[in-house]
């Protein structure tokens, strides 16, 4: 038998147990609260800063640096949360800028989405493979790794047969993030070069004096050398279609220039008669590359080129150019350009 006192004991148990299972909720309640405020507030952070993340790096090294910088007061909770929320396998390494208003949470997002600082490096239509490299040399924020490669090897490493460098980069504005190679910039440049040029070879009028996309894209560079107006370059372009299939000689300065490595002031007779590879005054067709980075319009020109008979240009001294069917009309043009050269002193 069961007696009173044991009967009150049992009951005063059972009515223990709910006043338990308060005090827990309400440790855990006010534990939750307690960190989703301290995720939740805004970091240390008085003015703008700016964070490198590296390649490898982990949420403790990401903690250890805000808080280092004293921009985060508990680094454990944002390895706890890191590694809680699953981010921390998510983390993309880059260059983050973080504003005052931020959050451990919003640092946390900002890194797993990769919203890291974008940089720009522009490549100009008409530079040469030099000017490339030397452009990507300057960029501190880009890994170095060109400096001292080997052309050849770089060509390989691109994919890139060709023995010559020259024309298969696409000039245009490219973005990056801190810590990517000079070597990834060539090689977007290149694959958007390949895939422009197999576009427009694709598209290009019939009975066209190239046999292939590579002549193409020496056509292309000319042009582009040639003139600073777009809407020239159709037209040069059919200059070098009818002096191709007429058998004449192209006779294009900037070809001349490019095989004497460049010049300083006018480009002289001595110059135009001094023998190179690239020298179309001394050898008939093509130079046997490229010699510069031609843009769209140029190589767009080459692939189509303007009906027209013109055989001869020469500069205006304005920007524009003469265009001449025949070469009296030409040596008139030419005189009347060395006037106005002479009259600008």
């Amino acid at each position: 038998m069961i007696s009173d006192v044991a009967v009150k004991r049992k009951s005063r148990k059972r009515r223990s147990w709910p006043f338990f299972v308060a005090i827990i909720s309400l440790f855990a309640f006010a534990t939750v609260t307690y960190a989703a405020y301290l995720i939740t507030r805004p970091l240390n952070i008085p003015v703008d800063q700016v964070y490198v993340f590296e390649s490898g790096a982990n949420a403790t090294d990401l903690a250890n640096m805000l808080h280092e910088n004293g921009h985060l007061t508990n680094p454990e909770l944002l390895v706890w949360v890191a590694r809680t929320g699953q981010f921390e396998r998510s983390l993309k390494a880059g260059e983050y800028q973080f504003q005052p208003d931020l959050n451990l949470l919003q640092v946390l997002s900002k890194i797993v989405e990769g919203k890291s600082i974008d940089h720009q490096i522009q490549f100009i239509e008409g530079w040469t493979f030099k000017e490339f490299l030397v452009e990507l040399s300057k960029k501190a924020n880009l890994k170095q790794t060109l400096a001292e490669a080997d052309t050849d090897a770089v060509l390989e490493s691109l994919g890139i047969l060709e023995q010559h460098p020259e024309g298969w980069f696409f000039p245009d504005t490219y973005n990056f993030n801190t810590g990517q190679t000079d070597l990834s910039i060539l090689q977007r440049s290149h694959d958007r070069m390949k895939e422009i040029l197999e576009q427009e070879w694709e598209n290009r009028s019939p009975d066209l004096p190239y046999e292939t996309a590579y002549e193409c894209l020496i056509a292309a560079s000319i042009i582009q050398k040639e003139s600073s107006v777009d809407e020239e370059f159709p037209i040069i372009a059919g200059v070098i279609v009818n002096r191709l299939n007429k058998g004449m000689r192209l006779q294009m300065d900037p070809t001349v220039i490019y095989g004497l490595g460049g010049i300083d002031g006018p480009l002289k007779r001595s110059e135009l008669d001094r023998d190179t590879p690239y020298n179309t005054y001394t050898r008939s067709g093509f130079p046997p590359t490229p010699i510069a980075m031609p843009g769209l319009a140029a190589i767009q020109a080459a692939a189509r080129p303007a009906e027209t008979s013109y055989l001869y240009f020469v500069s205006r001294g304005d920007g524009t150019h003469q265009f001449s069917n025949t070469i009296d009309e030409h040596l008139k043009a030419v005189r009347n350009y060395r006037s106005i050269v002479e009259k600008q002193g």
